[in-house]
């Protein structure tokens, strides 16, 4: 009776949901809702406001994390014992424990979503190689290493589950950490990037299969019956759920079209089906991870419907719930446990044992697929990231006594340390900057001695609302006479953020073209993909969609590195407004207005701005239906050269009439400059280009020349009122004249240049969009070298 009652004390009381509040005398603190609320607030603030202190360093979000759940534990902060009493007391460990696993279980099921079986099946023997030794090396070695550890720190443990639990932590590749490490060095379509991302993905899913062997061997039973028991009945599931789950998930996302909000039950029925296989996982005995993980795999990645069931689940997961798994590994964590030159070399011996599997695994076998020295270095570093998985093989180790505190301890580590050094070290190894083609093409702008070469250009986009007059333009553009036509490469542009859905934008991107080039391959589905497809079909024009994933501080880098490698003549550029209903300009994002103007200052060849208000209306309109006005506003200079080439090149199409205005100063204003400096060159060039377009002109010509004179500011802006009627304004940035340097006080933006924001003010009225046009300076210095990532394709010289 005794022993009862001395077992009963030592138990801590269970704590109710809810207080009745302060003034009734209650403590929040002793309750778990407020509990819970309290320990959420406080680890979500510190794990993100270490991740803006390890920006600058490029580290993944999960470092920070990890740091994050050590500092609370007792390495740091769990030190002092009255905050680890009153902020994470032993009694609400096991309700945070269930909320962790419960945000575990849907992260895996994105982490599963992330997986693409397809893409497994298409990798090559070079990728498959390299993966197959980036396992095998670092197990085995793990292997070795885990019979110093048991011969030392963890002697009390069962040796056969100690072996393998080792041998899966060294040898595991976090494919979504991987991934985010390459996107943010750019490297995803270098061949480096496309055989790491093909690695990982097959390390990935043989990580999964050697730690349900790990967890099968850990159980309890003394017989070896129940450990193949659960192996059997583990593969058993995943057969069912081959077979049964893929066709009913086949015609859910065949129910949800494209464009149209998916079904509330189907999502639903999704996340129930989850909680389901984690059930059933659970009751097998290889933890709820697993069938989580089997669902999000086995989830169709074409369509809307993966996508809709990431925006559902994301955001509370990843943000929320998920950050608790960190804290509740960061409690289990004890640094101090690691005492003595004996531990602390054992943890020299975890890390390099580490780093030396997966580096000179991977370099190994590269060398041998004859992969360059610096790349496969490069290789090895990058399959040596680690991250959550790591985390979650570690802790399930712990929970069954796999791992003892100062082995444990030991391998997170190990995890952190191998993971922060990646994206340095890869810096220094290989820097594709350094690779930058040498070849110097000779077409950067529209105008240019020979007219008959193809003209290539860079049209960017932001939304499927920028489309129809990208595409209108696109025809405008396609010069009928011309004998190699037009080459346009569409590139959507979209920011790479911290949540989990930019790997699943990285899929779409890997599939499309340069970065990440479409070469024949069946469509996706995308809209925006389809669209200029089917433009594309049923023109003379070669469109390639491209996709362009990056943080909008460098992805300026992206847009002018990808124009250079396709020797384009021109980069289209979306304003940073849009037009709402009443013909206002609305701004869609602030961000946008600064990668323009780094473009602008970047850019390899010319560029222009386009401001849409609707060109050719809100569809494509065919060949044989254009009908289009397009007037030139004509002062002088380089940029107004530019603009004359490229509205002549739009006057050869048959549904296009061209207006040019040119703005001649009034005596008056001549007499008065009579003694300032002149530059005759400039003017004799005005005029050989303007000769060169009235040669064209004739009775039947669509082209129509007006000279006119003016005296200030205010007839500039009345003469330009005159052609509001038009359907695109053709413009300079930069003008040249003592008459357009009156308008740089009316000057709203400098990407725009004067004409340019006086045709985009509110106070001129036009339903006519604008596209203001930068010629390329050969004189001015290039950019400095970007690591964007080229996928490699035959080039036509031009």
């Amino acid at each position: 009776m005794a022993g009862n009652t001395t077992a009963k004390s030592s138990c801590p009381a269970p704590m109710k949901a809810t207080s009745n509040g302060v003034f009734q005398g209650d403590n929040p603190l002793d309750f778990a809702l407020p509990l819970a609320i309290l320990q959420i607030c406080f680890v979500v603030a510190l794990t993100r406001f270490l991740a803006i202190l390890l920006r600058p360093l490029r580290q993944p979000r999960v470092i920070a994390e990890i740091i994050g759940g050590i500092l609370l534990g007792p390495s740091a902060l769990g030190r002092n014992t009255k905050y680890l009493n009153a902020i994470f007391p032993a009694r609400s460990l096991t309700v945070l424990d269930t909320l962790a696993n419960l945000g575990l279980l849907f992260f895996l099921f994105l982490v599963g979503l992330e997986l693409d079986p397809k893409s497994l099946r298409q990798t090559g023997k070079k990728a498959l190689s390299i993966a197959v030794a980036g396992i095998s090396l670092p197990f085995l070695l793990g292997i070795g290493t885990s019979f110093a550890l048991h011969a030392t720190i963890s002697e009390n443990v069962k040796e056969a589950p100690f072996l393998v639990f080792m041998g899966v932590a060294l040898s595991i590749t976090a494919f979504p950490v991987l991934a985010r490490i390459l996107a943010e060095l750019k490297l995803l379509t270098t061949d480096v990037g496309r055989i790491a991302m093909s690695a990982a993905a097959v390390n990935d899913v043989a990580a999964w299969i050697l730690l349900a062997l790990a967890i099968a061997l850990s159980g309890t039973g003394h017989s070896p019956l129940v450990s193949l028991w659960v192996l059997l009945c583990g593969c058993g599931f995943v057969l069912c759920c081959i077979f049964i789950v893929p066709p009913i998930f086949k015609w859910m996302a065949q129910r949800c079209p494209e464009g149209e909000p998916v079904e509330e039950l189907y999502v639903c029925a999704t996340l129930a089906a989850v909680l389901a296989a984690g059930f059933v996982t659970d009751a097998i005995g290889i933890h709820a991870l697993f069938g989580a993980f089997v669902i999000g795999v086995l989830v169709p990645k074409e369509g809307p419907f993966a996508g809709a069931l990431v925006e559902k689940v994301e955001d509370l997961v990843s943000g929320l719930f998920l950050p608790l798994y960190f804290v509740s590994s960061g409690l289990k964590t004890n640094v101090a446990t690691i005492r003595g030159a004996q531990s602390w070399g054992l943890l020299v011996l975890v890390i390099t044992t580490a780093c030396f599997g997966k580096i000179v695994g991977t370099v190994t076998v590269s060398l041998f697929c004859r992969v360059p020295f610096q790349e496969a270095l490069a290789l090895g570093l990058l399959m040596n990231t680690k991250g959550l998985v790591e985390l979650i093989v570690l802790n399930i180790g712990k929970d069954r006594k796999v791992l003892n505190d100062q082995t444990f301890a030991i391998m997170v580590l190990m995890a952190i340390f191998t993971t922060f050094i990646t994206t340095p070290l890869v810096m220094a190894v290989y820097k594709p900057a350094k690779r930058r083609s040498t070849f110097v093409y000779k077409n950067k702008t529209i105008k240019r001695k020979d007219t008959n070469t193809q003209l290539r250009i860079l049209a960017c986009f932001h939304s499927a609302r920028n489309i129809p007059t990208l595409i209108n333009l696109i025809e405008a553009s396609r010069g009928t006479d011309k004998r190699e036509g037009l080459c346009v490469y569409a590139m959507h542009l979209m920011e790479l953020s911290e949540r989990s859905s930019a790997i699943l934008m990285v899929h779409k991107a890997r599939k499309n073209g340069l970065p990440f080039w479409n070469k024949g391959m069946q469509s996706d589905g995308d809209q925006v993909v389809v669209a200029f497809e089917a433009f594309s079909q049923l023109s003379r024009v070669s469109v390639r969609p491209m996709t362009a994933i990056s943080r909008m501080s460098t992805i300026h880098e992206d847009i002018c590195a990808s124009a250079e490698s396709k020797k384009v003549a021109m980069i289209i550029l979306p304003y940073h407004k849009h037009q709402r209903l009443d013909g206002a300009l609305e701004t869609t994002r602030t961000e946008f207005r600064g990668v323009n103007k780094r473009v602008l200052e970047h850019a390899p060849c010319s560029v222009g701005i386009l401001v849409d208000r609707g060109l050719g209306g809100t569809t494509h309109v065919s060949a044989s239906n254009v009908s289009s006005t397009i007037t030139v506003l004509f002062f002088g200079g380089r940029d107004d050269h530019e603009a004359i080439a490229y509205a002549a090149r739009m006057a050869e199409h048959p549904g296009i009439r061209l207006t040019v205005i040119r703005f001649l100063q009034s005596p008056e204003i001549l007499e008065e400059i009579i003694n300032e400096e002149s530059k005759p060159s400039t003017a004799s060039m005005d005029d050989q280009i303007l000769g060169e377009l009235k040669k064209k002109i004739s009775s039947a010509s669509p082209i129509k020349y007006e000279e006119r004179v003016v005296k200030n500011a205010a007839e500039i802006i009345e003469t330009a009122r005159e052609f509001s009627q038009c359907n695109l304004f053709l413009v300079g940035r930069t003008l040249e004249g003592q008459v357009v340097a009156k308008l740089n006080s009316k000057s709203e933006g400098s990407e725009l240049g004067p004409v340019g924001s006086l045709l985009t003010s509110p106070e001129f009225s036009t339903s006519a969009s604008v596209l203001v046009v930068q010629q390329y300076n050969n004189s001015s210095p290039l950019p400095p070298s970007t690591s964007i990532n080229v996928a490699e394709e035959e080039e036509e010289s031009i």
